[in-house]
């Protein structure tokens, strides 16, 4: 079975629908991830059913967690291989997606992507998100911000919620420690203007554990969040 067919297959089993022109881009994402691995480390899953369901079943898992309405802006902070934000702009072409990553050989692979795969409604950008965070261009200016496993939920709170509109959404997609990291960002939630909506639970087949919680923006980031990353690190909220 071919990647898409392997993931139209499993993805009924969770009520998402995989179109002919979704599956046709995801297919040319799946081919170029692999080729792009073989020159720069995008991705320690390269197989066709990891690829499928590991990566964008697991993606396409956030529409289950938020309703994406026309004109929507979403960032995805510390995007990676495009991993969810690629796949939201994909799926989702009526909203606005942003590629936010630090590291510029990433952002080139995902880039060249992107076009091939004729996917419009997403911009890349080369920046840390300490650093975008602070920029009237990028602050309190989306709708939602996603974020894939790139840090534990306490330290992600203070690099993706200056992105996101008071009343908005931060998606912070996580694996199996989702409610232990819930239970240690109670500090930073109340810093940050951030309130937990709720936790949508999902088991990918093969029995892997994921969860998407969902934080609310509540009220205004003081000005001086984010810190710069050392500080972040050394002393989180």
């Amino acid at each position: 079975m071919s990647v898409i067919e392997i993931l139209k297959t499993n993805a009924e089993a969770y009520g998402i629908e995989i179109s002919d022109d979704l599956g046709e881009k995801l297919e040319i994402y799946a081919r170029l991830l692999k080729e792009w691995n073989d020159k720069i480390n995008l991705t320690a899953i390269t197989d066709d059913e990891g690829i499928a369901l590991k990566h964008f079943l697991d993606c396409l898992l956030v529409s289950k967690a938020a309703q994406f309405k026309s004109g929507d802006k979403v960032i995805d902070v510390g995007t990676g291989a495009g991993f969810p934000g690629l796949v939201i702009a994909a799926a989702f072409p009526d909203v606005q997606v942003t590629l936010l990553d630090s590291t510029g050989k990433k952002l080139k692979a995902v880039e060249n992507i992107r076009e091939e795969m004729g996917v419009q409604n997403a911009e890349v950008v080369h920046m840390r998100a300490e650093d975008a965070g602070k920029k009237p261009e990028f602050r309190e200016k989306y709708d939602f911000a996603t974020a894939r496993a790139v840090a534990e939920l306490r330290v992600l709170l203070e690099y993706t919620l200056p992105f996101v509109k008071v009343g908005g959404t931060f998606l912070s997609l996580k694996g199996a420690s989702a409610v232990d990291e819930i239970d240690g960002a109670k500090a930073s939630l109340k810093t940050l203007g951030g309130k937990i909506e709720g936790i949508n639970e999902f088991i990918l087949p093969g029995g892997d554990k994921r969860a998407i919680i969902n934080v609310k923006k509540i009220s205004h980031i003081p000005p001086k969040f984010p810190r710069v990353s050392a500080q972040i690190a050394k002393k989180p909220l």
